[in-house]
């Protein structure tokens, strides 16, 4: 099993005590998204958890706790999303200098192919434009150069939800201008650029689709080939393979303008009241005439942990 962790707030910024204790207690439990009434125990098991994919615009609070993930056994990597928005876009992130300084601290700590830079997602308008992403990535790019191979990129996707003059829809023209420049810059830094689900609209400038669940690099983190497929459940234009992910929607307090996993402010707040770091859900608790499923769940690991194994994903790179 991959752990997600996860695509629907921010647990590695606000909920890692939490994380670390269900590590600990060895399951999760989780509510279906689509079907607050059901809920599923998942096992955490460093026996069938392969790999955990952290997802995070600040994991600051993870850095402390990472050593003890260690010891317990598991393998991880983060998605880490750095953008170079003030707070009238990331309302609630701290400062982008010291984010910099703990991307940079976090990538010493466990190696630059494990901390994957998102510059994510990309907004065009009258004062983030081209000239303004040209030099922000250009900066962003030359701080980060060593500290990390690849950047993953995409564009603002327009909800219905999100009310706000700031965002606007971005023509393929503007996407491929945006790729040629990145492309080049951060060539110049010895960094990959790959784009999100974009489908194939970034080709012609050399960038290649990104899999945020990376198959091939799972499997240099783990040391094995993994039995894994695509993601069924995620755009047809992405390139995922398979996970569980274990969060829950409205629940993250960064408070970016372009968020699609936050309804309003008032449900984060509410949410956030009914949290417990020691609980078994990430909010709330079970109600007394609800059930819990066990999750049947396998390892999909292929060979020897301990076996000398050059995944894919390393001869790329």
């Amino acid at each position: 099993m991959i752990l997600s962790v996860s695509r629907r707030t921010d647990i590695p910024a606000y909920y890692s005590e939490w994380f670390v204790n269900r590590l600990q207690s060895g399951f999760v439990l989780t509510r279906n998204p689509m079907n607050h009434a059901q809920i599923s125990k998942i096992e955490l098991s460093p026996d069938i958890v392969e790999c955990i994919v952290f997802w995070t615009k600040d994991p600051l609070n993870m850095l402390d706790k990472l050593d003890f993930i260690d010891e317990l056994g598991y393998k991880y990597y983060f998605q880490f999303t750095l953008t170079p928005y003030d707070r009238s876009v990331e309302m609630r992130l701290r400062d982008k200098e010291e984010i910099i300084n703990t991307f940079c601290d976090l990538s010493e700590k466990i190696g630059k192919d494990r901390v994957l830079w998102r510059y994510d997602p990309i907004i065009l308008n009258d004062k983030f434009d081209f000239a303004y992403h040209k030099e922000q990535f250009s900066k962003l790019s030359s701080m980060l150069a060593g500290y990390t191979r690849q950047c993953t990129i995409s564009f603002v996707d327009l909800y219905p939800k999100l009310k706000t003059n700031i965002l606007r829809e971005i023509r393929e023209d503007e996407m491929i201008e945006v790729g040629k420049m990145f492309s080049s810059i951060a060539n110049d830094f010895n960094i990959i650029v790959k784009a999100c689900s974009e489908n194939s609209i970034l080709h012609k400038c050399g960038i290649e689709q990104a899999n945020c669940i990376d198959k091939y690099l799972l499997e240099s983190i783990c040391g094995c080939s993994l039995d894994i497929k695509r993601d069924k459940n995620q755009r047809d234009s992405c390139g995922c393979y398979e996970s569980i992910d274990i969060g829950s929607y409205n629940t993250c307090k960064n408070g970016c303008v372009y968020c699609y996993a936050n309804y309003s402010d008032i449900s984060v707040i509410n949410n956030c009241k009914r949290h417990n770091p020691y609980g078994e859900l990430l909010i709330g608790d079970i109600g007394s005439d609800e059930k819990i499923a066990m999750r049947t769940l396998k390892t999909h690991k292929n060979c020897d942990l301990h076996s000398i194994f050059r995944s894919e994903w390393e001869l790329k790179h």
